[in-house]
């Protein structure tokens, strides 16, 4: 799919692991398609009995939508794990450098939380993967969940000590130079952690056991509360030197980070609410989760917009897009956009057809899925394209990225 023979050395950067991560993510728009438009009664999502199911029925649209998206999955899975390889490759290297002992003494150590945070999309995609492909798998699925859960916590622990050894070091020293962090960037951060947080949740709203659902649920709010307070103090100090010395042109595509944070952290908490009502005895109206998705989906709205105007005034897509500069940052474009989609299929379904706003299938539920198809196609485009640039390989024919 891609020649991966490569050795960057010094022009390695940990922001490197977000092209895998941005592949993972792309699995997960497909995913969403089983997820909300095919039947798995009996089961919280789709499994592989549910689209055999599917498959021999009699609705040739609905089993084409499931082929198409099996396709997808396999091939982007395939595409996440090479380039997860090929990072792990680079890093190695990497870390033999002067480049790598540097960064570690700078502001950009937030770069290392790159790492966990692919990671966490690795296990997601694992989870995915077994779903859809291994019979029987639901039959045994309690077994796994606490395998899930400590998969979850080995990675939490790695990227708790990262950002520990960052802001314990920041912290004695002081050298953290806060007219350099103009931009958002720290919040890489906080989207780890929150990554981390929703996984945990996975297994907190589908276990259908109270002491396995209820470890999900505390680890869950764990990492979600520590996002949730890093990302207030990281806002302000971002906000406070960016309107202060105006923001770094390289880094303005982090102004988009707030919008794949917001999902994972939206969607913990729907699951949360799930795993409160089915093992805990909570009532949950729809309404509710209308109006926490509504809250989400407007505050990603305005950060997509503020971020594409800015980003377009600095010239940052014609430089690092469609010109021939190259930054690993870049690759930062792909989460928002799979953020986007997520969050668009989650308030049209839960949101909107689950208060019984909108029905399914009928003309306005396709009207409003169409610009998620668009933003799902424009996302896939710039992995390739970006992917391509980065290997060198011919990129693809330009295609305008919108917010």
């Amino acid at each position: 799919m891609f020649n991966l023979r490569h050795k960057l050395g010094d022009a390695y950067s940990p922001l490197y692991f977000l092209s895998a991560l941005g592949a993972g993510g792309a699995v997960v728009t497909f995913f969403m398609y089983l997820m909300f438009m095919t039947p798995h009664k009996g089961t919280p999502i789709p499994t592989w009995e549910s689209l055999q199911a599917v498959l021999q029925g009699d609705n040739p649209m609905l089993q084409l939508l499931v082929a198409v998206s099996l396709l997808g999955i396999i091939v982007l899975s395939v595409l996440h794990v090479r380039l997860l390889v090929w990072n792990v490759n680079e890093y190695r290297y990497f870390r033999q450098s002067a480049t790598f002992h540097k960064l570690r003494q700078s502001n950009s150590e937030v770069q290392f939380m790159a790492i966990p945070l692919t990671f966490a999309m690795t296990i997601n995609v694992g989870f995915i993967l077994g779903a859809l492909f291994v019979p029987g798998l639901w039959n045994v699925v309690e077994y796994l969940f606490p395998l899930a859960i400590l998969a979850f916590g080995i990675t939490g622990w790695f990227a708790a000590r990262i950002f520990i050894d960052f802001m314990s070091r920041v912290l004695v020293t002081g050298h953290f130079d806060c007219s350099r962090n103009n931009n958002l960037s720290q919040m890489l951060a906080i989207f780890a952690f929150g990554m981390v947080g929703v996984g945990f949740s996975a297994a907190a709203a589908m276990s259908e056991v109270p002491l396995t659902s209820g470890i999900g649920l505390v680890l869950s709010l764990l990492f979600i509360s520590t996002a949730s307070l890093l990302a207030v103090t990281k806002l302000i100090l971002g906000f406070r030197a960016m309107l202060e010395h105006g923001i770094d042109r390289e880094s303005s595509v982090s102004l988009w980070i707030i919008i794949p944070i917001i999902t994972v952290s939206g969607i913990a908490l729907y699951r949360l609410s799930m795993a409160m009502h089915h093992n805990f005895g909570l009532h949950v109206e729809p309404v509710e989760s209308l109006g926490l998705l509504t809250v989400l989906l407007s505050v990603q709205i305005l950060f997509a917009i503020l971020g594409y105007a800015v980003m377009k005034k600095l010239g940052y897509f014609n430089a690092y897009v469609y010109g021939k500069e190259k930054s690993a940052g870049s690759f930062a474009l792909i989460c928002p956009g799979v953020a986007g989609y997520v969050m668009g299929f989650f308030f049209i379904h839960v949101g909107l057809v689950g208060t019984g706003l909108l029905e399914k299938n009928s003309l306005a539920y396709f009207f409003l899925l169409v610009p998620l198809v668009v933003l799902q196609i424009q996302t896939l485009w710039g992995l390739f394209h970006l992917n391509a640039k980065l290997l060198k390989q011919q990129p693809l024919l330009p295609l305008p990225i919108t917010a």
